[in-house]
């Protein structure tokens, strides 16, 4: 029986690295996947999953609007899916998530999602929230604060480092704008430079 996975971590804890070496798992073994990446990242370019230690791939965007389920029965009918990866899972809609679950529970296909599980005031993402009611599998993806310990947030910080508190919840950036802490520094950070 097909599942849907929600594999979540901090920033730079290699989510896009494990979801690319997934797939290729997949396509070694002569099975076709289908990739999808949120239309809003912009860190490989539109339609590219693009990890920070190099490896990439083509994937189709997504936005609020995109029915995923049609895309990926229309692809399936074509050529059988063996999987969907789904990357940036955060910026899916409830929808969106109930038509992955669809997928696996209705047509077969495991659908495996990748993304953070808060944003940088410590809230759910809608598709997160989604992900975390729905699935099937729920898998930690490891990453470590400065302190050694493991870390859970995302802080996002300024130009000089310090605790951004206020803010659209959809900012992209990488290292310059964000930091992976554990709770105790996210609450410590957050509350000292707000």
């Amino acid at each position: 029986m097909a599942k849907l996975y929600f594999y979540y971590a901090s920033m730079n804890a290699g989510k896009s690295t494990t979801l690319l070496q997934a797939d290729f798992n997949y396509r070694e073994r002569g099975m076709r996947t289908l990739l999808f990446t949120a239309g809003v990242h912009d860190r490989g370019g539109h339609g590219v999953i693009d990890s920070r230690i190099g490896l990439k791939a083509e994937a189709i965007p997504f936005d609020p609007a995109t029915d995923l389920r049609v895309i990926v029965e229309a692809e399936h009918f074509r050529a059988s899916v063996a999987c969907v990866l789904v990357d940036e899972s955060q910026f899916l809609s409830d929808a969106q998530v109930r038509q992955l679950a669809h997928l696996a529970d209705e047509v077969g296909i495991p659908v495996l999602c990748y993304g953070l599980r808060t944003d940088f005031q410590g809230r759910l993402f809608p598709g997160s929230a989604g992900l975390l009611a729905l699935a099937d599998s729920l898998v930690e993806i490891k990453s470590v604060c400065e302190c050694g310990r493991k870390a859970t947030m995302n802080l996002r910080v300024d130009a000089a480092g310090n605790a951004v508190s206020e803010g659209a919840q959809k900012e992209i950036g990488g290292n310059e704008r964000y930091v992976a802490l554990c709770r105790k520094h996210f609450m410590l950070r957050s509350s000292r430079d707000a």
